[in-house]
């Protein structure tokens, strides 16, 4: 069951999935998304599967999208006639997001290290989120030139309007912390803490998995559905990266410099 990019490890009732390319910080390619598309497919299938465990290797939970091959189309118009291949790229994220969400097992992401952007809404979609003392969670896309399309409704439903807005739209980073008090973190451990992790994984267990089932279903009718904006947010996502901004931006980010539409306080005294 593992690919390059995904370790899965199985043990009894619960799956651990493992984001695998420590060079990147696991960031979200082509390959990464497929196949978690894929065991996503798998474990909705499987009655005998209760807790799937979502993690990263090497230091980081996930640092976001990956550019990949499309990192020549930053700041570069669509050509008249062209179907613009960053639609499919960020659409498929788009359906990973919802396929994680509909899982009908308790999904727990287990955070070390960085989620950022896109690694920030992997975790809006989990059930429960345990992170160590060392991670940072954020959504810096605006601050680069991008919107953060695909992730925006998942992180409206997580944290509420009020508390969405603030992190979208100022591109916030959150200490571990500070994620705890506003519920985007459930629970904080020391790094290696391998009894606490355990202990947290029987008291998951105590919930009968056909009850899970039921309940997430109901939780989900409860309140309105994450808005289907899947077409709409890859059509944003991808006439952002194609924008001047996008360009100014990632190339400041690459360089550690400011972007130049980030005033300092001597320009707004």
């Amino acid at each position: 069951m593992n690919t390059q990019h995904l370790l899965i490890e199985r043990q009894g009732p619960v799956e651990t999935w493992t984001m695998n390319d420590p060079a990147t910080r696991n960031a979200l390619n082509d390959a990464m998304v497929s196949a978690l598309l894929a065991a996503c497919a798998r474990a909705s299938l499987d009655p005998a599967l209760r807790i799937v465990v979502l993690t990263g290797a090497g230091g980081a939970f996930c640092a976001g999208g990956s550019l990949g091959s499309f990192a020549n189309l930053i700041g570069q118009p669509l050509q008249e006639g062209e179907t613009d291949p960053l639609l499919a790229m960020n659409r498929g994220f788009g359906d990973l997001l919802h396929a994680l969400s509909a899982l009908p097992q308790l999904l727990v992401c287990r955070v070390d290290g960085a989620a950022m952007g896109g690694g920030f809404g992997l975790v809006c979609c989990a059930d429960h989120v345990v992170a160590t003392t060392r991670s940072t969670l954020g959504t810096p896309e605006v601050t680069l030139g991008l919107p953060p399309a695909q992730i925006a409704p998942f992180v409206w439903q997580r944290l509420g309007e009020s508390t969405a807005r603030q992190c979208l739209l100022q591109g916030l980073t959150y200490n571990t912390a500070q994620a705890l008090a506003i519920g985007l973190v459930h629970e904080v451990v020391e790094q290696g803490s391998a009894e606490a992790w355990q202990a947290t994984l029987q008291r998951l267990m105590r919930a009968a998995p056909g009850a899970v089932a039921s309940t997430k279903q109901l939780l989900r009718s409860l309140q309105a559905p994450v808005p289907d904006m899947r077409d709409a947010a890859a059509h944003a996502f991808a006439q952002g990266l194609r924008s001047a901004e996008a360009a100014q931006g990632l190339a400041a980010f690459a360089r550690k410099q400011t972007a130049p539409w980030a005033l300092s306080g001597k320009d707004i005294a």
